[in-house]
């Protein structure tokens, strides 16, 4: 594990911690975010040179950025993620839960097996809510100090709402990942520190590459009223509009980056 840090710009602002942000979705989201003052923990698995050069973006933004090697799946790693952040800015006051896998293989749920369940749930529920209740639990301590109010925001997705049998562990996950929102959202209210929830739909990233195909004729053929791909900017300005507390009287809520994808239509 290592950590890629730059102290140097933007000496007190605000502190988000995004997992999964080398690429795709957290990526965007930390350039955004970044791009309105905020400095950023930028937390990877594996691919080094992604998140050396989404840090660089995060600099061209204007800001500083610590990129940290973690699973967020497991225990120490966690520990490790959250002890780097404090160390390098002293502070959390937005926790993004971006981090997520599919499958390797998708496979019929009668099929699936127990390491693929464990695994996806693993890094897409487990680590999500155990890094949740780390983060809450140093947010909760700190929160009469300067600064924006702490909140959290969970990425979802659509796979929440719809059945997709050749990948029922992510479903699970990202179903789960919904009542993981309301109960922080119950839990932490009383500490002033407010939990939201974002569903994408069929965003256009690189992990999507492969099924560009696929969505373009289900998008031709009615898949979603807004019939074209998502952008994980989009996903992005949701998150920004959370961070700059636009949404202070709503917690628990899910809000749709989908295209109206989840509408139920005759």
């Amino acid at each position: 594990m290592s950590e890629l840090i730059d102290r140097t710009v933007n000496a007190g602002a605000p502190v988000a911690l995004v997992t999964g942000a080398s690429r795709g979705i957290g990526r965007a989201i930390a350039v955004a975010l970044a791009q309105k003052g905020w400095r950023i923990v930028l937390n990877y698995q594996s691919n080094a040179d992604a998140a050396a050069e989404a840090l660089g973006l995060i600099h061209a933004a204007g800001s500083t950025g610590t990129a940290v090697q973690a699973n967020i799946a497991v225990a120490s790693e966690r520990a490790h993620l959250l002890d780097a952040a404090l160390a390098a800015y002293g502070r959390i006051d937005l926790l993004v839960n971006n981090a997520g896998m599919a499958p390797r293989k998708r496979m019929d749920m009668l099929q699936m097996s127990e390491a693929s369940y464990d695994e996806v749930m693993g890094v897409n529920l487990k680590g999500p809510f155990f890094l949740t209740q780390a983060v809450a639990q140093h947010m909760a301590a700190s929160r009469h100090e300067a600064g924006p109010r702490p909140k959290v925001i969970n990425i979802g997705s659509m796979s929440a709402y719809i059945s997709s049998t050749s990948r029922a562990e992510y479903c699970l996950s990202k179903a789960g990942m919904g009542m993981m929102t309301k109960l922080f959202a119950d839990r932490l209210a009383e500490y002033g520190i407010n939990v939201y929830e974002i569903r994408p739909g069929i965003i256009e990233t690189d992990m999507t590459s492969a099924v560009h195909e696929k969505y373009d004729k289900r998008f031709a053929e009615g898949l979603a009223p807004i019939a074209r791909w998502g952008q994980a900017e989009e996903v992005a300005r949701a998150v920004v509009a959370i961070a700059a507390d636009y949404l202070p009287y709503s917690t628990g809520e899910v809000i749709n980056v989908d295209g109206g994808i989840h509408l139920q239509r005759l």
